[in-house]
């Protein structure tokens, strides 16, 4: 594939995702499967759109995605640089790229310093397909250079890394959106569903710290790291953002702040 035949390819799967994107929006607002108040989703779609928007002009603004282009000069001799560019080395690179976003999303669980930014995404209080767009820019940012690794270390060309993030957008679309699907039991046998993904937003830290797969599901089945069930509620417990300052400024305030805070305040009997 030559690099202007690959940009223009990615650049239609990324019309093709926002497309989907319009698609998915309105039918859960005629098909929702969970109604949530009125201003509280709107409230929601607005300060996600408005992430995407200003997230975007940021990344354009530093150049971020030229990172790609500048580790595809040192993935010459990664792990499937000897393959011939096909079917089969397409494939392998989506299986193992997947699989690298599985585990940076349990990292982001994990380490305090990566869930700092990745909250943000957990901060909606409704889960519908613009929840796919609510990120901290720094989130964004950190999993550009992970990303970047990932090129170096595969051996990967950056097109075909950034063709695969879009059919991963794809997904993310998918798995937030507030529809019920048919047959979702059988179709989560192999990708992330909707009734999966609602778990990884319960407000619940047991029940939020799975499910992490972001389109084949059988990570989550072979780490263990798979939860079948309904969350009672949606988002952070302690903290919440209604609008795109407070969604940036979410990655400055802790949870274990708060409840260092909240034990200062004298407890009444019992």
């Amino acid at each position: 594939m030559s690099n202007d035949s690959g940009l223009l390819f990615s650049e239609q799967l990324f019309g093709l995702a926002l497309i989907a994107f319009a698609a998915l929006l309105v039918l859960e607002k005629f098909r929702p499967y969970r109604v949530f108040p009125t201003h509280v989703y709107k409230e929601s779609v607005v300060t996600n759109t408005t992430a995407f928007l200003v997230n975007n002009l940021i990344l354009t603004v530093l150049r971020a995605s030229s990172l790609f282009f500048v580790a595809q000069e040192f993935s010459s001799h990664g792990l499937l640089s000897g393959l011939d560019e096909g079917p089969l080395k397409w494939l392998i690179t989506f299986v193992l790229f997947d699989f690298a976003i599985y585990v940076w999303h349990v990292a982001g669980h994990k380490y305090e310093f990566l869930w700092r930014f990745h909250k943000v995404h957990h901060s909606d209080k409704t889960l519908n397909v613009s929840t796919g767009f609510r990120f901290h820019v720094i989130d964004l940012l950190l999993e550009i250079v992970y990303k970047c690794l990932f090129v170096v270390i595969v051996g990967a060309s950056a097109y075909l890394i950034l063709c695969i993030e879009i059919i991963e957008l794809f997904f993310v679309f998918f798995h937030h959106v507030n529809i019920k699907v048919p047959n979702e039991e059988m179709i989560s046998k192999v990708i992330i569903t909707p009734s999966l993904h609602r778990a990884h937003h319960s407000t619940l830290r047991k029940e939020h710290d799975s499910n992490y797969g972001i389109v084949l599901s059988a990570w989550d089945k072979l780490f263990g790291t798979q939860q079948d069930v309904v969350p009672e509620n949606i988002g952070l417990d302690l903290i919440e953002a209604n609008n795109f300052v407070q969604l940036f400024s979410l990655a400055f305030i802790t949870e274990n702040k708060i409840r260092r805070l909240l034990s200062w305040i004298p407890k009444g009997k019992k």
